[in-house]
């Protein structure tokens, strides 16, 4: 029944119009345990590249000075969709197919046609040669796998009082903006993504051309004004045989969690109530409150995902007309071959960007240490995480007037009563034994234990490595509290457990757990010292242990942040598999991503503490890239014009150096002990810095990109024309010079290789008034460093060139950091980090 369902499933999706393919019937016994997907590019341009000159952002500073600062570029065309050349496309490739493949068994899963033109296919290695060989063929990948990567926020990025104000009020904040999320689906029946909340009017965006799937698990009618578009791809997972389509639902519906999550930290409803195990805990909103979602579900629960379906994801994204793009997904490995910039994914977003798209993506949570970035090219803008000021602290008074702090959302107990301590292992029933059970402790079950011993008082379990790989869990030992009328419940950390960093968990009972191993003996050593036992037989007579919990459920504002949080990905960005750093800075900056409240889907799965809740608090760089995402659709409002890389301009160049109390932001430095490992972040930690969202509404100046731009410095890749032209079907020799990375006009310099001397350039348009600015700087140590000019006037829409000379005064391979500032008199201020890697002061090359 299962293999019926699956081969009804893939009728299904070939239905949708993106995909289409056929199985050959001749079966020439090939073993199918040798095929695989392959990605198979062609060397004709794809649709966009043609259609894109009536709707792509067009780069006024290299075609005249807009009359309106805030119109920058054309908009683009309302219909994004060609379904005639979609058809004729896929044509095109069964037809490549057939006569390639002539008799032989294969499945094409999908065509790409609009970012790039090409096909994914299960073939086996030898067809996969046969196609690498056709003259129409531009390249051939093998598919590969990619994995997942508010309350308060908005408060903390100053929103209420700042951009949504100069976007008329969260009321209209993102309005007319569309942001797609290729992620894990969304739960269509949340709150945050209702239409029928405001008693304004919520048109659908007349440029979107997206559709809503519709499903048994995604009926009609799950799509609004609101949540405007929903799909999902899923073929290279049905041809692995890896698909649960119980678990993973073969819709747009997120069965996991994350990407409802995602969504809604970006564009869901403004003043949703978040409550959670029976506890209020603020009223929840997105960055963009207006703004509309798309959905592009290519990411499962039970295996992550894979390039195939992630690329055909951001290919009809980009078909649909979405105006902001966000990834909260990073591949498993970093891509092969001459660069990282040329794989499947960024090629594809590339092409996005020149269709006007801006594309976020998170930095990946494989920190802290260097060259752990996930995301590598420069027309991506990349996300790392770090804390904001609030915190829910937790703390337990023991009877010896000993105070421990823990974690828990969770109620405290009376204030004026000590409760008994009783842990677990001495509560068991005559049935259980330790030696029968020896996860007794962990609280999972309660006919384990005597009640008469637990009921009123405090339950201690422990936290042990199965808590960590989701074997046992809060929730069921909360059960076991409750079926036991126990007062509470304290968790001490096992101490093999080390160095696992605990979120705030819901409890519905009073509790708290006990994060630090040392702190855990504390509380052990004085429960056992407090115990009376029989001098004969050992017995326990008394539970003399006192203690209360002071609860967890309210929040603390005092906190020092931001801070880049241990797990966010740092640079330098890994240019190819050999580890050489690129000339780019990676990440781009950091956004709140640690302790998120978001929507929660009501099937989600992926935390167990937060099952069957409409909320849950989560960490990682992929909290914060909706951040950033919800906050470009308030830029591209209030200017729809803006080209992507203007927009990861504004960004940029704004973001904040400092904490709320007016110190360097910190990174935290390892996994083990984080607070007590930290030093000032620099830029391959947090980029150009922490976002400040008032600021980048209004940042004066702008650096600004183009697609060329980015095709010529791929061009000037060593060895990397076929490449190029591979994945884009532009010939390298159609572009007269060639640009390295570090001349990119990118709102910062990254030098990987200083030799002797160099001099960079970056042009700079202001979109403001007239204004004059003051240059000032300070230079990386071992390096002198001089702007061109010190002062200059610029009008509105005017150009100004800036040329930075960097001389190395000492040899080193330590990277070191430095800024250039530029302040205006009008008040905008603008930031450009420098960093350089490896300094020469001579040439060390000798003659033979």
């Amino acid at each position: 029944m299962e293999g019926i369902y699956l081969v009804h499933l893939m009728v299904m999706v070939l239905s949708l119009g993106l995909l289409a393919g056929a199985l050959c019937q001749v079966d020439d016994g090939s073993d199918n345990e040798t095929t695989a997907v392959y990605i198979v590019t062609l060397k004709q341009a794809p649709a966009s590249h043609y259609y894109g000159k009536l709707r792509k952002n067009t780069n006024v500073f290299k075609h005249g000075v807009p009359r309106n600062p805030n119109q920058f570029h054309n908009r683009r065309d309302n219909s994004r969709s060609n379904w005639s050349s979609s058809s004729y496309v896929a044509r095109v490739h069964d037809s490549l197919l057939r006569r390639v493949l002539r008799g032989e068994k294969y499945l094409k899963l999908y065509s790409y046609h609009y970012l790039i033109n090409g096909f994914a296919v299960l073939v086996t290695p030898e067809q996969a040669s046969k196609l690498s060989r056709r003259r129409e063929v531009a390249n051939v990948a093998l598919d590969f796998s990619v994995r997942t990567a508010t309350t308060h926020t908005p408060q903390f990025l100053g929103l209420p009082q700042g951009a949504w104000v100069k976007a008329g009020g969260y009321e209209t904040a993102g309005e007319g903006i569309v942001i797609g999320f290729v992620d894990t689906g969304i739960d269509p029946t949340h709150p945050s993504f209702a239409d029928d909340i405001s008693l304004n009017s919520y048109p659908v965006p007349s440029h979107f051309s997206g559709i809503c799937e519709v499903t048994r698990d995604f009926p009609s009618g799950s799509c609004n004004r609101k949540l405007i578009g929903a799909r999902h791809f899923a073929a290279s997972a049905i041809t692995r045989g890896i698909f649960n389509s119980s678990q993973d639902y073969a819709s747009p519906f997120d069965g996991d969690g994350h990407g409802t999550h995602t969504a809604s930290v970006a564009a869901g409803n403004h003043g949703i109530p978040v409550i959670v195990a029976g506890h209020c805990f603020g009223n929840a909103s997105g960055m963009a409150p207006r703004a509309h979602v798309s959905v592009y579900k290519a990411l499962y629960k039970s295996f992550g995902g894979f390039a195939a379906d992630v690329v055909a994801a951001i290919d009809q994204a980009a078909q649909d007309g979405v105006d902001v793009l966000s990834l909260s997904i990073t591949p498993n490995r970093r891509p092969p071959g001459i660069a990282t910039f040329f794989n499947p994914i960024d090629m594809a977003l590339l092409s996005a960007v020149k269709a006007g798209i801006f594309t976020v993506q998170a930095a990946g949570n494989t920190g802290p240490s260097p060259k752990s970035m996930s995301s590598f090219s420069p027309w991506i803008f990349t996300v790392g995480a770090a804390s904001h000021d609030r915190v829910y602290s937790n703390s337990i008074i023991l009877g010896n007037n000993v105070t421990i702090h823990g974690v828990g959302l969770a109620p405290g107990t009376d204030e004026d009563t000590m409760l008994t301590l009783v842990s677990a292992l001495h509560a068991v029933n005559n049935e259980t034994t330790v030696t029968t059970d020896m996860y007794v402790g962990e609280c999972q079950d309660s006919s384990s234990f005597n009640q008469d011993f637990i009921e009123g008082n405090l339950l201690i379990c422990s936290y042990s490595i199965r808590f960590v790989l989701g074997l046992s869990t809060i929730k069921q030992a909360v059960e076991t509290a409750k079926n036991l009328s126990a007062a509470g419940v304290v968790f001490y950390m096992d101490p093999f457990v080390i160095g696992f960093q605990l979120n705030p968990i819901p409890m519905s009972v009073p509790g708290i757990i006990i994060p630090s191993p040392d702190d855990s003996k504390v509380l052990l050593q004085y429960y056992n010292s407090s115990l009376e036992r029989n001098e004969t037989t050992k017995q326990i007579t008394k539970f003399g242990a006192v203690a209360s919990i002071l609860g967890g459920l309210k929040a603390n504002y005092s906190n020092s942040a931001p801070k880049v949080m241990y797990y966010s990905a740092r640079g330098p960005d890994p240019e190819d598999s050999f580890l050489d750093d690129a000339d780019i800075l990676k990440p781009n900056l950091v956004a709140p991503g640690n302790s998120i409240w978001a929507a929660w889907s009501s099937l989600g799965t992926d935390s167990v503490e937060f099952q069957g809740e409409n909320f849950a608090m989560m960490s990682g760089t992929s909290m914060a890239a909706p951040h950033i995402a919800g906050l470009a659709a308030l830029i591209k409002q209030k200017f729809p014009s803006f080209s992507p890389s203007a927009i990861a301009s504004a960004l940029s160049s704004t973001a904040s150096l400092y904490d709320n109390n007016g110190g360097p932001i910190m990174a935290q430095r390892a996994y083990a002990n984080p607070d007590l490992n930290q030093s000032p972040a620099t830029p391959f930690d947090m980029g150009s810095g922490f976002v400040n969202a008032t600021a980048a509404l209004d940042p004066g100046l702008i650096f600004d990109s183009c697609y060329d731009d980015y095709m010529s410095f791929l061009c000037g890749i060593n060895g990397s024309s076929p490449v190029v032209l591979n994945y884009t079907g532009q010939n390298c020799l159609s572009y007269n010079s060639t640009i390295n990375s570090t001349d990119l006009n990118l709102p910062s310099i990254t030098i990987a290789k200083l030799y002797q001397s160099r001099t960079v350039q970056r042009s700079v348009t202001n979109i403001a008034g007239n204004e004059t600015y003051k240059v000032g700087w300070s230079a990386p140590y071992g390096v002198t460093v001089k702007v061109v000019p010190a002062r200059f006037s610029i009008a509105s829409g005017e150009r100004q060139i800036l040329s930075v000379f960097f001389d190395a005064i000492m040899n080193s391979s330590t990277a070191s950091h430095g800024r250039i500032g530029l302040f205006g008199d009008q008040g905008h201020v603008l930031n450009i980090p420098l960093s350089v890697i490896v300094k020469v002061t001579y040439n060390t090359t000798t003659n033979g």
